[in-house]
């Protein structure tokens, strides 16, 4: 099953860069331009070792000197050029290939996302495609001129002597089965190296991003312990990879030597016996050089292709993800969208075997504030997810303005609903172009009055070049509560219909989150609104407040209904109150 993988891996590795019509046909061209003037040297050494015998030896010998010069500076010229076409061919595959699993991965819903490692993934699209490049580089840098140069130093032995040849062709595939032996052993290796490479990215990731959390809580031994069971790992498969693969080349190597000498035994016999001349014998142990040389190449490749193609498949794999298509039958008219949203028996779980919504029933008015809030895990945040459309549901069905939100884009929903996480997420950019990343043609008036309104234009201004400060650590140098004032900032900018506030004040002092909440009052008016919060003070003045509590909505009204009827809600309040 994993040759049968590996092979179909390789196949299609082969069909992509064949793509590329232009430049494999030049690559091509100029290998078998290499390999003939290569192979035509040995001829010529022959032709000056017969002529040197001769008399009068110097006046025959001067034509043969000259095109030996010619072909030197003809195969320098060629190995130079062949080279950057071979790269110009690999990096634009591999610059291909990146660029198609970046646009998957962006493609993939939030489950997807949410089942895999970040660090593996980051390994993937960064380290696996150099190890690839580096494989293909030496595929074509070294196998297919081995492999052609192979063929054509076969047919010119056979022109000098047949039995010659046919003790090569005995002896020399010796070292083939032997490369191939290895080659299959080291694969497996190969891919455990790339596996544990990623699982190893993952938790430097961790831990680098994570630093101030471990250090809190003296967890720093422990750290560094699992670092070292993860590290060692990952050089145990490394080591086991290099040891396999670096026996191939001193082991064929070894083998051909002997070969060679074997055949320079026999082809004095042949001398002797007047069969051919010294000057043949001569090319005709180039020849064999030549023929034995690419094995030891054709060996060490095979050896990086295990990697290479470990590095592909895992690749592939995520552009073989599918892709759940869409079946848009509708767009969202913002001009006219009101926000009334229902969910009709909606039932999901992140899980198929542990549903956590069952059967939700739920009518939001357009234009009204709704709170969410309930213990952690009560399903809270999967509400929100599932209007985003982050994930599909499993059954029933959600409606905004009477249509089935399915029957719209993603893209087209989510522009009309503005988010703000407890999360603060920045990209490496101005704080001009974070503000503005919802709404890029935004102009620096704008964004300044959405600063302005999110409270941060004080800070801002402080910065050494103020809105033009280019945040190149993603915003790590700024405070959590800066960060979170941008984020809330680049709502005001985009203006949307629909607003979800998921805790968008935690990070932010009391003084300026009573600003704040002014700011998204005025925000609100007119928009359908959704606030997730665990300060129950925030949200007294909410339309309709959902109390929720392991997927199902076990209370709902405005807060002094709740309060009157002292369930769950009441409890929550006494408890923050006390």
């Amino acid at each position: 099953m994993k040759a049968r993988r590996q092979d179909m891996t390789a196949r299609r590795l082969i069909k992509d860069l064949l793509s590329q019509k232009v430049l494999v046909s030049a690559a091509s061209l100029g290998t078998i331009i290499q390999v003939a003037l290569t192979v035509y040297m040995p001829v010529l050494i022959g032709d000056a070792v017969d002529t040197v015998l001769k008399e009068n030896s110097l006046q025959l010998l001067y034509p043969i000197l000259i095109t030996m010069l010619l072909v030197v500076i003809g195969n320098t010229l060629i190995q130079w050029i062949n080279p950057i076409l071979y790269n110009k061919l690999v990096f634009d595959y591999i610059k291909d290939l990146r660029q198609s699993v970046m646009i998957k991965l962006n493609q993939m819903p939030i489950s997807f996302m949410d089942k895999r490692s970040a660090g593996d993934l980051v390994s993937r699209v960064t380290t696996d495609t150099e190890q690839l490049s580096n494989g293909l580089l030496m595929v074509f840098n070294q196998f297919f001129v081995g492999l052609l140069t192979i063929i054509i130093t076969i047919v010119s032995m056979a022109r000098i002597d047949i039995l010659m040849l046919f003790l090569v062709l005995v002896l020399t595939p010796l070292s083939l089965f032997l490369a191939r032996f290895i080659a299959k052993k080291s694969y497996s290796l190969y891919q455990n190296q790339t596996k544990s490479r990623g699982s190893q990215t993952q938790f430097i990731e961790e831990m680098i991003s994570q630093e101030s959390l471990i250090q809190t809580f003296n967890a720093q031994e422990e750290a560094v312990e699992q670092f070292t069971s993860i590290n060692e790992k990952y050089a145990n498969y490394s080591q086991g990879a290099i040891f396999y693969s670096s026996t191939v080349n001193p082991s064929t190597r070894f083998i051909n030597s002997l070969i060679y000498g074997l055949l320079a035994g026999v082809g004095a016999l042949r001398i002797m016996s007047g069969a051919f001349s010294v000057g043949q014998l001569t090319t005709f142990l180039n020849y064999v050089t030549q023929y034995t040389k690419p094995f030891n190449d054709i060996s060490s490749v095979m050896s990086e292709m295990q990697s290479a193609i470990a590095c592909a498949e895992r690749l592939y794999s995520i552009l073989d993800e599918e892709v759940v298509q869409e079946n848009v039958t509708s767009q969202i008219d913002s001009d006219h969208l009101e926000g009334q949203i229902t969910f009709d028996h909606v039932a999901f779980g992140y899980d198929s075997n542990h549903p956590l919504i069952k059967n939700l029933n739920l009518s939001i008015p357009a234009s009204s504030k709704i709170a969410i809030v309930g213990p952690t895990g009560a399903g809270k945040s999967t509400l929100i997810n599932l209007l985003m459309r982050f994930y599909e549901i499993d059954k029933g069905t959600i409606y905004l303005d009477g249509k089935d939100i399915r029957e719209f884009s993603k893209e087209d929903l989510r522009q009309q609903i503005g988010m703000v996480l407890q999360e603060t997420w920045l990209k490496t950019a101005t704080i001009h172009e974070n503000i503005a990343y919802a709404n890029p043609e935004a102009s620096r008036e704008e964004v300044i009055a959405a600063a302005k309104a999110a409270n941060a234009d004080f800070f801002i201004r402080q910065l050494p070049k103020g809105y033009d400060t280019y945040l190149d650590d993603a915003g790590q140098s700024l405070s959590q509560g800066q960060r979170q004032l941008l984020t809330i900032a680049r709502v005001f900018v985009s203006i949307p219909k629909i607003l979800i506030l998921d805790e968008a004040t935690s990070s932010i002092d009391t003084r300026t989150e009573v600003l704040i909440q002014k700011a998204f009052e005025k925000l609100m008016e007119g928009r359908t609104s959704f606030i997730i919060a665990h300060r129950l003070s925030t949200i007294k003045t909410a339309d309709l407040i959902l109390v929720m509590d392991k997927g199902d909505i076990v209370e709902y009204g405005n807060h002094k209904e709740l309060m009157a009827k002292k369930g769950m809600y009441y409890r929550m309040q006494m408890a923050q109150a006390s």
